[in-house]
């Protein structure tokens, strides 16, 4: 699949992927954002979507995408600002992350020759599950782009051969039950678990949902192969604003990219 994002797992050393919502507080502000964070130290962007009913989302990224869409972010928008942003950044992967309902209403062929155009790379779309992708899933393998699936603690071992046999690119595994930003339990299960995905998906997994501190990130990126921070950075631009916000996601990169 995606070059740029095999480009990113061959680097020695665990990648660290940011989210922002699109278009959250405005969309000038989320541009600017976007395109400082590569030089931030994020190897992966992955940019939200809002939606009305984002069910796994915490009430932090629920609550950028209330900002988001009451600025005028939509599906549309979002893609326009990875084509701005793709102008002139050609190396560092975009993954569209959101719900079904927008890809379904601007259908699968649309949404990915739209995607594709904006240099797009990948999309995570959190509530379509495997048994319902395939048609999304063809229509993004014609254009080079990756489907990427999740896999949570929940995904036993019946069902993960499932889960994982038409993820491309890589293996998003959420390290916690509940919605985005909630409280990630310590110990030596992620390593377990990511090892138990890796194996099954012979690709790279990253870890998400709960990870806040750099000292977390950097637990994480020694067993992963990447990880994901969300929230916590979502959370930084709306208090704190952007200069905060891209120190925080620079001492969660370094951490990251420090860990082994």
């Amino acid at each position: 699949m995606s070059a740029r994002i095999d480009a990113v797992f061959a680097k020695d050393r665990p990648a660290f992927v940011a989210y922002i919502m699109g278009g959250d507080p405005d969309a000038e502000t989320s541009q600017r954002v976007m395109n400082a964070l590569p030089d931030a130290g994020v190897d992966i962007i992955e940019l939200g979507f809002p939606f009305t009913d984002p069910m796994a989302d915490g009430p932090v990224i629920e609550e950028a995408g209330i900002r988001a869409r009451k600025a005028g972010a939509t599906l549309t928008s979002v893609l326009e600002m990875a084509k701005t942003f793709r102008a002139q950044d050609t190396d560092t992967p975009i993954i569209l992350m959101g719900y079904a309902n927008p890809v379904y209403q601007m259908g699968y062929e649309a949404f990915s020759d739209a995607a594709s155009l904006a240099g797009v790379d990948g999309a995570i779309i959190v509530d379509l599950p495997p048994e319902e992708d395939g048609p999304l899933r063809q229509a993004m393998d014609a254009r080079d782009m990756s489907l990427i699936r999740l896999a949570t603690p929940t995904t036993d071992a019946a069902r993960l051969p499932l889960v994982v046999s038409g993820s491309s690119g890589f293996v998003y595994y959420v390290s916690m039950t509940g919605v985005t930003g909630g409280a990630l339990e310590s110990g030596g299960s992620v390593a377990e678990q990511v090892a138990r995905v890796r194996d099954a998906a012979n690709l790279p997994v990253i870890v998400g949902f709960g990870v806040k501190t750099p000292d977390r990130a950097a637990e994480i990126g020694r067993d992963a192969d990447g990880v994901v921070v969300g929230s916590a950075i979502v959370r930084a631009l709306h208090e704190d604003g952007e200069t905060k916000a891209l120190e925080l996601v620079r001492s969660l990169a370094d951490a990251t990219h420090a860990a082994r």
